[in-house]
């Protein structure tokens, strides 16, 4: 095996393992969300990026981008969210064929509840998966990271 060959060996060890310690984590979390929130991780995440935005909303588009979905999953994902009363969509002023999705009270509610189970999950998966050695590495690179700046609101 040559140099470029171990290369290549060692960025897909690294995608292995990194998939690994993500699906660890979001099997522990969407398990507890079902159960204590009726939220799943993808709804989760919606509710969490809408939240941190300034004013509350975002475009069709960024929510994709957001949540890692296309288009059509987007759509129907805001569609469930919207039938229970946790975001509206709203026309864009000045561009009628956009729409903004929005977050409403009781999806702001839903979310701030659920948040300290997602927080705890993480813990414990993170906790779990520094005892395997495989994922160890990962896991204090993960703690290693500088925290998130918290977003104002004005």
């Amino acid at each position: 095996m040559g140099i470029a060959d171990d290369a290549v060996e060692v960025r897909a060890h690294g995608w292995r393992t990194l998939a690994a310690l993500h699906g660890h984590i979001e099997s522990a979390m969407e398990r507890e969300l079902q159960a204590e929130h009726q939220l799943s991780v993808v709804e989760l995440t919606v509710l969490d990026a809408l939240d941190r935005q300034h004013g509350w909303h975002m475009r069709m588009a960024q929510l994709a981008r957001a949540a890692a979905l296309s288009s059509s999953a987007t759509t129907r994902l805001v569609t469930r969210l919207e039938d229970r009363g946790f975001l509206a969509r709203i026309l864009c002023d000045d561009d009628r064929r956009g729409i903004y999705t929005e977050l409403t009270p009781a999806g702001r509610a839903a979310l701030h509840a659920a948040r300290p189970t997602h927080d705890r999950v993480l813990a414990a998966a993170l906790d779990e998966a520094a005892e395997q050695p495989e994922l160890a590495p990962l896991v204090e690179a993960l703690h290693a990271l500088p925290s998130a700046p918290t977003p104002t609101r004005a």
